[in-house]
């Protein structure tokens, strides 16, 4: 299993995902969060720095769907259905973020249904959207971009978690491409298609560049009670909390021997945790200064 290579796409940078006909069927509207959402913690929202705050919002708003949930002074909260999923603070001194550094790997937008993810390739393959991978990974099925600054963006849909494959505590997952023909197979006549991301979308998961990841792990695991859930060698290791495939992804893929996080670049601000056990907020920094703040949530 090789999950640390996407299926690349081509046609010039083009989601060159093979065409289809036809359009999405209609669909009874949801009413809870995705099953990433129950469980003790699970993920809020993610904050970034960028030097062109207008230049990256729109992105987020055009390609991945989000919309306003308010402005402030040197930034912008975007989310959907009004529950703010992604801040942009507005950072214009700084340096570019460094792919080598830790970090923000991507951040994953989890889509509610796999018809909504087929909505959102539809509308993808139409407008000829660059994007640099689209793999199926067992227990979800996703596609990645690159924002303007060079965050990365899954956009992904579990697969109903009874249908997840388990080996005692971890989880089965891996990495092949995206059978972009038999998910646009979803799509019927009667359907108005992608109009933006569904009410009940959220951050599934977010995905941090570290140094080492056997560091990461005891880190998570001690400070913030996360499960590990499956592991690549000693390149990549995935954590829950639940019983969620993973709320949080961390590899050295990249980065491997990074020292702590230069403040002075773009990329990652923080990460905000919903925590269901949490007492009061608190602020923990990980190994090489990713700040991760818990709030806590009713139950």
């Amino acid at each position: 299993m090789d999950i640390n290579r996407r299926t690349l796409v081509g046609a010039a940078g083009a989601i060159a995902l093979e065409r289809a006909t036809g359009l999405a069927r209609a669909e009874a509207p949801m009413t809870t969060l995705p099953f990433a959402a129950d469980a003790p913690v699970s993920i809020g929202h993610v904050g970034i720095k960028a030097k062109d705050v207008e230049t990256v919002a729109q992105y987020y708003r055009d390609v991945v769907g989000l919309q306003d949930v308010s402005r402030k002074a040197g930034g912008i909260v975007l989310g959907a259905g009004g529950r703010p999923l992604l801040e942009i603070e507005e950072f214009k001194s700084a340096r570019p973020d460094d792919p080598r550094s830790a970090g923000l790997y991507h951040t994953a937008f989890l889509l509610p249904s796999r018809p909504d993810l087929a909505r959102w390739a539809r509308r993808a393959i139409d407008r000829q959207t660059a994007v640099v991978g689209a793999s199926d990974h067992y227990v979800s099925e996703a596609i990645y971009l690159t924002d303007p600054e060079g965050n990365g963006i899954e956009i992904y849909a579990d697969r109903p978690e009874n249908t997840w494959g388990w080996d005692g505590d971890k989880v089965r997952m891996g990495t092949v491409p995206l059978d972009v023909g038999n998910l646009l197979g979803e799509l019927q006549p009667g359907d108005a298609g992608w109009q933006g991301a569904p009410e009940n979308s959220m951050v599934g998961h977010v995905h941090l560049r570290v140094g080492d990841t056997a560091a990461a792990e005891k880190f998570w695991n001690e400070e913030l009670g996360f499960d590990t859930v499956a592991q690549y060698g000693s390149q990549a290791v995935f954590l829950s909390t639940g019983g969620y495939h993973h709320h949080v992804g961390a590899n050295s893929w990249q980065s491997r021997g990074a020292k702590e996080r230069d403040a002075d670049r773009t990329g990652l601000s923080y990460v905000i945790l919903n925590s269901r056990v949490a007492s009061g907020e608190k602020t923990f920094e990980d190994p090489w200064g990713n700040v991760i703040r818990v709030v806590p949530t009713a139950s």
